[in-house]
Parts: C-alpha cells; structure tokens; sequence
C-alpha cells in the first residue's frame, strides 16, 4: 500500500507539470524570449516628415552661371558652443541649426534650386584624342536659378564633440537618417533637428521645389578621425610595427556601422567629394606629401563612399599655391587621379574650365563660405543669397556683437 501511494503521488507531480505546458487549446506553450534590452537611444517620438506631392514643373534649358556655396556641420547647442574654451573659434567657423534652416529658407524664397556638381560639366574627347571639359546645357525648373551646397570636414571631430555638436549619423528606426548625441543635460539624443544633413533632408521634404532631380549636397570628407561621427580610420604606428587587434577590431566595427549610412545617403540625392585625408594646407604641402595623403583618402574615405571627381581645398588652400594659373604638378596628380573639379575659397562668382588654356581636364571654382566670419566680417558677400541679419540666431547675437554701418 505504501508503494502504491508513493507511486501516484509521483504520477500526480507528474501530471500537474504536464498541465502547466499544456495550453488550452492543448498545444504546447513555448517559452517566453528573454526581456529586450532598453535601447542606448530612445525612438524618436514621430515618424520623419512626410514627402508632400509635387507639383509639374517646367523645365528650360540652362548653360549660365551656376553659385556655389561652402558650409561646416552646424551647431546643435549654440548655448555650450558660444560660452565654452571654444567659443571664439566655434563662432568663427560654424553657423547654428537655426541659422541654417533660416539660409534654406532666404534661398528658397530667393528662387534658388540645389543641383549636383557633377551635372554642371562634362568630359568629352576632341577629335585631336584629347580629352576636355565643358559646360552641359541643363534643363531646370522655369525661372529657377541653380545652386550648389557643399559641406566640408563632416566627420564630428574629437576638438568640438564637446562644444555643443552631435556625435554621428546613423541609420533611424525608420530607416533614414537620424543623428545621434547626447544633450548638455547628459541625455541621449536621436534628432533630424539639430545637424545639416538631417535638417536639408527635412527642408527639402516639406519644400521639394529647392530640389532639382533630388540633389541635396557635396559631402567632402576628410579621413584623420573618420567620417560622419564614425572612427574608420587606421591608428598610426610606429614603422614595423602593426595596428593592434584591438585597434582592427574597432575600426572594422566602426566601417560596418557607417556603411548603410553611406548607402542611404546615395539613394537620398547627396554625393561626396574629398576634403583630403589631414585636411593640411595643400598649398604648403610637398608633391611628396600631396600624393601620400590623396593616396591614403582613396584608401580609407574613397573605399567606403566611392569615386568622386570633386576636391574641396581646406581652408581654400589651392593646389601648388594658385592652381589658377599654369596646372602644377600636385593638381596634376589629383587629375591622374579621378578628379575634374577643384574648389576653392572666393568673394565673387569664379569658374575656370583648364582644358581652355591647357591640356588638362579640371575644372576651378570658387564657393562662398557661410560661416560665421562671413556673417561678421564679409556680409556683402553673402547678401546676393541671402539678407544676412534676417538669418542670424539669437543666441548668437546674445553672445557675439555683430554690428553693421
């Protein structure tokens, strides 16, 4: 008897475990997935802006002037960056998010539409079996005056992360651009708000009329601290000495993280160009040096976003220290190279097609730089855009002196 009651006893354990896997229906239950980790970054509140219909246009055709304008990344924080260590320099070379809303919008009121560089010229071979450049004959929208924007050293630099900017461009929940920060209170933020990739994405989705064939900007990048917020470069070492695994490892991450970013960026009308890997005065560079690091951005930066033919010179340092006149060998080289146009610094509308005077296909121009020296010190330059003081932030005001006879 006792035998049979520990028998049954057991029988029942058994059964009520049985019961408890069983569902209703009487199929088994699987068991539950482990708890999802809280995401580093909270998803953004609402969807990005919806794309409006468009409107037919008129096209005419175009072969006249076409401006170009230079920017930085711009400040998400003008309060940090216009109070810190940084501040004089910050308010020198970089604009604010609101700043650079208020300029799309004096543009787009201004009849200007964005286009890609690489539509304006175009390679051909004379019947001699040389190649050269010249002009295309456009088509735009009616009574439109075309424009293009670059943005210059895009890789959210160690020396001013810290002074009021973003971190990085990543790839948003909804699968387009977003940028990742953290706010001056230590939060984590994901925002279309507050860098200018995101803010002309958002522009020209709500104004799609400033948009010709869905171009948005020139990207020219540098290569020392990576590209757009992510360290892709490779660590210097000592000779014969080799990166660490560790270094590898992190750099490899770092190129898997941005690519997607590079590809949804393609796909969105922008385009890249080089800033040069150092970002050093090429007109103080040796040929040697030139070649080194025009080498080392084809490398690092030209590997994960592509050919380009566009050199923006860093700080409008021109190649062999005027590559207006007789091409030197360093523009040469870049020319052997890939590259057809060649962008400096300059007050006035300028564009020289080489292959005019000389056998060499490049093209030379210079942009308008919309930073916050030109807004102090060289206003007249920028007001056949845009009315300067309709654009200026206050914060900016609050903490700068910015007046005008």
């Amino acid at each position: 008897m006792k035998k049979f009651r520990t028998v049954t006893i057991a029988a029942f354990l058994m059964l009520l475990c049985v019961l408890t896997l069983v569902g209703v229906s009487g199929c088994r239950k699987e068991p539950e997935a482990p708890p999802t980790p809280t995401p580093t970054l909270p998803p953004p509140p609402e969807p990005s802006t919806p794309e409006p219909s468009l409107e037919p246009v008129t096209l005419a055709p175009y072969n006249g002037i076409v401006e170009t304008l230079a920017f930085h990344e711009v400040i998400a924080w003008p309060e940090v960056a216009f109070t810190g260590s940084r501040r004089e320099f910050l308010d020198a070379e970089y604009i604010t998010a609101e700043e650079f809303v208020n300029v799309l919008e004096e543009l787009h009121k201004n009849d200007y539409v964005l286009i890609n560089l690489n539509d304006i010229y175009s390679e051909y071979m004379t019947e001699t079996g040389h190649y050269k450049m010249r002009q295309n004959t456009m088509e735009i929208p009616e009574g439109k005056k075309p424009l293009v924007i670059t943005f210059d050293n895009m890789n959210f630099s160690e020396s001013i992360i810290q002074h009021g900017f973003m971190l990085k461009y990543v790839i948003g929940p909804d699968g387009e651009i977003w940028a990742e920060g953290i706010d001056p209170n230590g939060n984590s933020v994901l925002s279309q708000e507050l860098t200018a990739i995101t803010l002309l994405d958002k522009f020209v989705r709500e104004n799609p009329t400033f948009s010709h064939n869905n171009a948005k900007g020139c990207l020219s990048l540098t290569g020392a601290q990576g590209i757009l917020g992510h360290r892709t470069q490779k660590v210097d070492v000592a000779e014969g000495e080799e990166e660490s695994t560790e270094s590898r490892l992190y750099r490899m991450h770092e190129v898997a993280t941005v690519t997607p970013v590079v590809a949804r960026l393609k796909e969105t009308g922008w385009y890249f160009g080089s800033n040069t890997y150092s970002r050093n005065s090429l007109g103080n560079m040796s040929l040697e040096n030139v070649q080194a690091d025009a080498e080392r951005w084809l490398s690092e930066v030209g590997s994960l976003v592509g050919e380009t033919q566009i050199l923006t010179y860093p700080a409008g340092s021109r190649l062999d220290g005027g590559d207006q006149g007789t091409p030197g060998p360093a523009l040469q080289h870049y020319v052997s190279l890939g590259f057809r146009y060649f962008a400096a610094q300059g007050s006035q509308y300028h564009v020289k097609i080489k292959s005019d005077d000389y056998n060499i296909t490049a093209v030379t121009l210079d942009r308008a730089y919309v930073f916050g020296t030109t807004f102090r010190h060289h206003r007249t330059i920028l007001q056949r855009f845009f009315d300067v003081e309709a654009v200026l932030d206050p914060v900016r005001l609050k903490y700068f002196e910015y007046t005008w006879e």
